[in-house]
């Protein structure tokens, strides 16, 4: 008897061990897809746009540049099957480092569009990847905790890029970037591959009504698309924003580590409330609240409204993913990659528009004011989509999400 209680205890500990293991490479696979290879970007374009290497339309171009690769990658992972989900991670990885290392080697238009739209490419991949690899393992409070790795990727750019800059030099930020995702891309492909292969389809929906259970998918995913399109706006020009309503020094990366600082531990604060409100009302709130956000540094240009505005948008941006992706999850229980990167790609219209028309705006009239208080219009439509949309019987279904 004793024997067999010991070796329950040692099976815990090894099933604990692993799920920490999967845990901390999910972490650093987003450290270096999103955190570093996708935002990487937002920090170091004030730097780059003072070398005058391209315009804010120029700067729209590469930021969507990169969401129509992330656009593609997703769309491709939802219509694909593969057979490993181990070399589309490593591939991924691999992909994203380069792409990073890359934007210090070239120094024309052309090459950085070709970068960035590879490096949008791999950061879908590797999102939607390493979320099926770690959704499968671990519990709801736990994928909060993997989603947090955004931030934490954000937050390392925010530190990273003044101690990396040399007299503004954007190329050995780059480069120093590269070298820091080599790091973290080694122990996040060592902590996620499998030899497992990921042949699941869609199946069976929730226990509701099979069409029920698709308008609210349909629902959800013209938020989520909406909240790609309007919050891409931040998240592409806010450091750059920052400068021209203050004067504070390196407030372009003291905005971006806000963003990164309140971002990380953002996903398992919103899990806790969705645990109590339900998805629905706590992806809604999320919304709102970023919709504000977005507003308040346009409405009231001042370092306070900037940092304020930064808070926000670190509070809400991967906590409304987080849960956008439980909530489809949730919807089709058995279904993992496809669900999610069907979802995905709705974001990812969204986000490519998005910096198109914010750059062609910013560029025409001189100032962000209208490009954000239009991203701030779009997330708050995003947010009361989801619950207008479901019609009141279906609100007493889904209750419990």
């Amino acid at each position: 008897m004793m024997n067999e209680q010991a070796k329950v205890k040692t099976g815990g500990k090894r099933m604990g061990r692993r799920k920490l293991i999967v845990l901390l490479g999910g972490i650093a696979a987003l450290m270096v897809a999103m955190g570093i290879g996708r935002f990487a970007f937002t920090p170091i374009l004030p730097m780059m746009m003072d070398h005058h290497l391209f315009s804010a339309a120029g700067a729209g171009y590469l930021a969507s540049s990169n969401y129509l690769g992330y656009l593609i990658g997703a769309l491709v992972l939802t219509l694909v099957q593969f057979k490993s989900r181990s070399m589309l991670l490593f591939a991924g990885l691999i992909v994203s480092i380069a792409t990073t290392w890359g934007m210090g080697e070239f120094h024309n238009l052309e090459a950085w569009l070709v970068l960035r739209f590879l490096s949008g490419l791999a950061s879908a991949v590797v999102l939607v990847i390493a979320s099926s690899i770690v959704l499968d393992r671990l519990t709801a409070l736990q994928a909060g905790i993997f989603y947090g790795g955004v931030g934490a990727g954000i937050l390392l750019t925010g530190l990273s890029v003044p101690l990396l800059a040399r007299n503004g030099d954007w190329i050995e930020v780059w480069k120093g970037l590269g070298m820091i995702s080599l790091i973290l891309g080694l122990a996040a492909w060592s902590s996620l591959r499998d030899r497992h292969t990921d042949t699941k389809t869609l199946s069976s929906p929730h226990d509701h009504h099979p069409s029920t259970v698709r308008r609210v998918l349909i629902c959800l995913m013209i938020a989520y698309g909406l909240e790609g399109l309007g919050y891409i706006v931040t998240g592409t020009y806010l450091v750059a924003f920052a400068k021209t309503v203050s004067s504070i020094p390196n407030i372009a990366s003291l905005s971006w580590m806000l963003v990164g600082i309140a971002a990380a531990p953002s996903c398992v604060g919103w899990s806790i409330l969705a645990s109590r409100w339900g998805k629905k009302w706590s992806l809604t709130v999320s919304m709102l609240l970023q919709s504000i956000g977005i507003a308040i540094p346009a409405l009231i240009p001042s370092s306070t409204a900037v940092f304020a505005g930064a808070l926000l948008f670190g509070i809400t941006f991967m906590g409304i993913t987080t849960l956008s992706i439980s909530f489809a999850k949730d919807l089709y229980p058995q279904n993992n990659r496809k669900i999610i990167g069907l979802l995905t790609t709705f974001f990812g219209l969204g986000q490519m528009i998005g910096p198109l028309i914010a750059g062609l705006l910013i560029s025409g009239n001189g100032n962000y004011l209208t490009a954000l208080i239009g991203a701030a219009f779009i997330v708050f439509l995003g947010a009361l989509s989801l619950p207008l949309g479901i019609g009141r019987s279906d609100r007493r279904q889904f209750k419990q999400l």
